[in-house]
C-alpha cells in the first residue's frame, strides 16, 4: 500500500483549522524526537513510528504551506549541534534519504526520476545499490593524503568536531594509498551486532542504561569526551560516499560505482555488498535478495539505498530541501505487533538500579516468540503512560531486546505504572538517581551483593587474591557470604567440600583476607563500591575528611563544595552514608579488625611544586610505573587527575602517548616530560 497516498487523502478531507493544529502538533512533536535521538541519543519513539509522522507532516504542509512553521522538521536534515564539542561547517551540505517502504514508492521513485530527466517510461536507468547501515553519518577530510578532520552530520550544514574519537577508528585510515589533494570522504559508522551485545551485557551488570540498538550505541561512542572510551566500542566505518574533493585528474570517476572503487583502492573501508543494476527493477531484486540475509549479516541495516549511478545525471537532477532527488532509501517495514501487557516485574541490577520488564502476552516478531519487553525506567513509563492490562506495540530488531514502543489502547489500571518506593530485594528505601531508581543498600541489599563482594576483594580495592567472581557466586549461593563484612568471618573448614577449594588454597584465601585488613584509606573507601566513587574520588574524600566518620557528618554542602567532587558525587556519598545497613557493615569490618591506614604527606610547603598542584600522566615511563609515579604526587599532597580539563597544572608525557596528549596540546596546557617530572619530584624533601 502507498503511504503517501493514504496521507494526501487524509490532508484532502481534513479542514484549514484543523490542518493548521495539526501542523503545529507534528512539528512540536517531531522537535521533541529530533532532540530526543540526536542531542539525548535517547529515542522513545521507533524510526518507522518517526518516519510516519514526517509523511504526514509533509503531506499536510505541500496542502497547506501557508501553515509551514519556520522550525518546520522537514526543513532540515539531522538535529541540532551538541555544545560539547567545537562546530564544523560542511563545504558541500550532507543531506538526508527520502525514504520508501513498499515497492510503489521505490517505482514512483523512478518514474519521478524518469519525468525530471525528460526520459521515457520504458526506458531504464542504471542504479548503484548499497546496504543502508543503521549508524551515525561522518565526515572525514583529508589533506594530501592525510586525515586531518572528522564531524558528525549534525544538522547537515554544521557538524560536531569528533577528529579524537574517529582517529580510534582501526577502519578509517589516517593516511590514504593515493596521491589525493583533497577530499571529503562521507561514511556511517557503526557498531556490530556482537559489540552491541556485549556493550549492553556490560551496562547491565554495572547497572547502567542500556543502548536502544547499535545506533545509538555507535552514536553515544563518537560522541564520547574521552576517545579512550570510543576506542574501547569496536566501532566500524564504511564510506557511502563523498562532497567536496580535489584530485589532480578528476577523471578518476564519473559514476556513483566508480566513486566507491575509487575509495576502496584509495584505502577507505566500503562494504563489499554493492550492485550495479540495470534498471529499478533489478535495484528491488536486490532489495530482496539483501532481505533474506539481514539477520545473517554482523552488523545492523534498515534497507538498501538506491543511487542514479551517473553522477552527471546526480548533479542535473539535484536537491529538494534536505534530500537529493537522484537517491532513495527503501527501508525494511519495522518488526512490530501488538500485544498485552499481563504484569511488570522489577528487577534489581548488581548496581541498585531497578529495571523494569513487561511480561507480555507471548507474540511472534519477525520469526521470535517475545514474552518480555524492556521499558527502560519510570521515565519512560511515564512518558508512554504504560501500565499493566495496556495493549501495546512491541518492536523487535534483531538481536536487540525488545521494546515497548507505544500504547494502543488502555488496559484496567489506566494511569501509568509506579516504580516501588522500596527495593524489591532487600526492602530499603529507592532514591531517584537521574532517569534511574536506585537502591543505595549497596553492602547488603541480596540483588547487589555479588558485584559488591566482587568489586571489594579486586586488586585497586582490598586486594584479596582468590575471590574472583566464580568463587563470589559460590560463597554467595551457599550463603557463607551475605556482605562484604561476612569475607572477615569466614572459618577455617567453612570452604572445605566447595569445588575449587584444597586446604592449600582455602589457606592462601584466608592470608589474602588476613593481610588485606591493613590497606590504605583512600582504597578502602573505593571498596565500598560508593556509587561514583572512584580511585580518585576516594582518594579526595580522604584528603579532605580524613575517614568515615569525617565522611558521614559531610552533608551535601560540604562535600559538593569540595574541588573535584561536585554535587552529584556528594548527593550520592551522602545517601550512601545515611543508610544504616551500610553503617552497619562497616561496623563489622572494622569489629573484624580491618584497620586502614592514612598515608602520610610529604612536603606540604615546597613553594607549591607538588602539594594541591593537579598532575595526569599519558604515555609509557622509562623509570617509573604508571601507579608509582602517582603514588609519589599523592604521597607529597598532588592531585591526580584522569582525565583532561582547563584547570590542569602538569601534563606529564612519557612515550607513546595517548588522545589525552593532544587534548592538553589544544588547551595549551603545561606539558612536561619525564626528566622534568624528576627535578619536580627531586625538590619535595628539599
Amino acid at each position: 500500500m502507498n503511504k503517501s497516498a493514504d496521507f494526501d487523502d487524509t490532508a484532502s478531507k481534513i479542514t484549514e483549522e484543523k490542518a493548521k493544529q495539526r501542523i503545529a502538533e507534528l512539528t512540536d512533536t517531531l522537535n521533541y524526537h529530533n532532540y530526543r535521538y540526536y542531542m539525548l541519543e535517547d529515542p522513545v519513539i521507533s524510526d518507522f513510528e518517526f518516519d510516519k509522522l514526517m509523511r504526514e507532516l509533509s503531506d499536510l504542509e505541500r496542502k497547506y504551506p501557508q501553515f509551514v512553521r519556520q522550525d518546520s522538521p522537514s526543513k532540515r536534515v539531522g538535529g541540532a549541534v551538541s555544545e560539547k564539542f567545537s562546530q564544523v561547517k560542511h563545504n558541500v551540505p550532507m543531506l538526508s534519504l527520502d525514504n520508501a517502504y513498499s515497492r510503489e514508492e521505490v517505482l514512483e521513485f523512478d518514474a519521478k526520476v524518469k519525468r525530471f530527466l525528460g526520459y521515457a517510461a520504458e526506458e531504464n536507468i542504471d542504479y548503484e545499490c548499497e546496504l543502508k547501515f543503521d549508524g551515525l553519518a561522518v565526515e572525514l577530510v583529508y589533506k594530501n593524503r592525510v586525515f586531518v578532520q572528522g564531524s558528525t552530520r549534525g544538522d547537515g550544514i554544521t557538524g560536531e568536531d569528533v577528529t579524537a574519537n574517529l582517529r580510534t577508528i582501526n577502519t578509517i585510515p589516517l593516511m590514504l594509498l593515493k596521491d589525493i589533494n583533497y577530499i571529503e570522504v562521507r561514511g556511517e559508522v557503526l557498531m556490530d551486532k556482537k559489540s552491541f551485545k556485549s556493550l549492553n551485557e556490560e551496562r547491565l551488570k554495572e547497572g547502567l542504561s542500556l543502548f536502544a540498538n547499535p545506533r545509538n550505541a555507535a552514536s553515544g561512542s563518537i560522541r564520547q569526551l574521552d576517545p579512550d572510551i570510543t576506542k574501547r566500542r569496536n566501532l566500524i566505518m564504511f564510506a557511502y560516499g563523498v562532497g567536496d574533493y580535489f584530485i589532480k585528474d578528476e577523471s578518476d570517476f564519473n559514476t556513483q560505482f566508480e566513486m566507491m572503487n575509487f575509495l576502496k583502492n584509495a584505502g577507505i573501508n566500503i562494504n563489499k555488498k554493492i550492485k550495479l543494476v540495470k534498471g529499478i527493477s533489478e535495484a528491488v531484486n536486490f532489495f530482496d535478495d539483501i532481505a533474506e540475509i539481514r539477520e545473517s549479516l554482523p552488523f545492523e541495516i534498515d534497507g538498501i539505498v538506491i543511487k542514479v549511478n551517473d553522477i552527471k545525471l546526480q548533479k542535473k537532477l539535484g536537491e529538494i530541501s534536505k534530500s537529493p532527488r537522484w537517491a532513495v532509501a527503501y527501508k525494511f517495514s519495522a518488526k512490530q505487533e501488538s500485544s498485552d501487557i499481563i504484569d511488570i516485574e522489577v528487577s534489581v541490577g548488581r548496581t541498585g538500579i531497578l529495571t523494569p520488564v513487561a511480561i507480555l502476552k507471548p507474540v511472534n516478531i519477525g520469526g521470535v516468540v517475545v514474552k518480555r519487553a524492556t521499558l527502560h525506567n519510570q521515565d519512560e513509563i511515564d512518558k508512554k503512560n504504560i501500565n499493566i492490562g495496556d495493549k501495546v506495540l512491541v518492536e523487535r530488531s534483531g538481536d536487540v531486546i525488545p521494546e515497548v514502543v507505544k500504547v494502543i489502547s488502555k488496559g484496567r489500571h489506566g494511569g501509568a505504572f509506579k516504580l516501588p518506593a522500596f527495593c524489591p530485594c532487600c526492602g530499603s528505601s529507592v532514591v531517584i538517581d537521574g532517569a534511574a531508581h536506585r537502591c543505595m543498600n549497596e553492602l547488603a541489599c541480596p540483588c547487589q551483593i555479588k558485584g559488591a563482594i566482587v568489586h571489594f576483594a579486586s586488586k585497586r580495592a582490598m586486594d584479596i587474591e582468590g575471590l574472583g567472581e566464580k568463587i563470589v557466586d559460590k560463597l554467595v549461593e551457599k550463603g557463607l557470604i551475605k556482605n562484604v563484612a561476612d569475607i572477615y568471618y569466614l572459618k577455617r573448614g567453612d570452604l572445605s567440600g566447595l569445588e575449587g577449594f584444597g586446604e592449600k588454597s582455602e589457606e592462601n584465601l584466608f592470608n589474602s583476607v588476613e593481610k588485606s585488613k591493613n590497606i590504605s584509606y583512600d582504597r578502602f573507601v573505593y571498596a565500598l563500591g560508593i556509587r561514583h566513587v572512584g580511585e580518585h574520588i576516594a582518594d579526595l574524600l580522604v584528603r579532605y575528611f580524613g575517614d568515615i566518620e569525617g565522611i558521614k557528618k559531610a552533608d551535601i554542602e560540604e562535600l559538593s563544595s569540595k574541588y573535584g567532587i561536585g554535587e552529584e558525587i556528594g548527593r550520592s556519598i551522602y545517601n550512601f552514608f545515611r543508610l544504616d545497613s551500610n553503617i552497619k557493615v562497616i561496623k563489622r569490618l572494622f569489629d573484624a579488625g580491618v584497620s586502614p591506614y592514612k598515608a602520610e604527606v610529604q612536603s606540604r610547603n615546597e613553594n607549591g611544586a607538588v602539594y594541591g598542584k593537579s598532575f595526569i600522566f599519558t604515555g609509557t615511563l622509562k623509570d617509573f610505573t604508571r601507579g608509582e609515579a602517582e603514588n609519589i604526587i599523592k604521597a607529597a599532597g598532588g592531585i591526580i587527575e584522569k582525565t583532561i580539563k582547563k584547570k590542569l597544572d602538569y601534563v606529564v608525557v612519557g612515550s607513546d602517548p595517548g588522545s589525552k596528549y593532544d587534548k592538553a596540546v589544544k588547551l595549551n596546557l603545561k606539558i612536561i616530560n619525564e626528566d622534568d617530572f624528576k627535578k619536580i619530584i627531586d625538590k619535595i624533601d628539599k
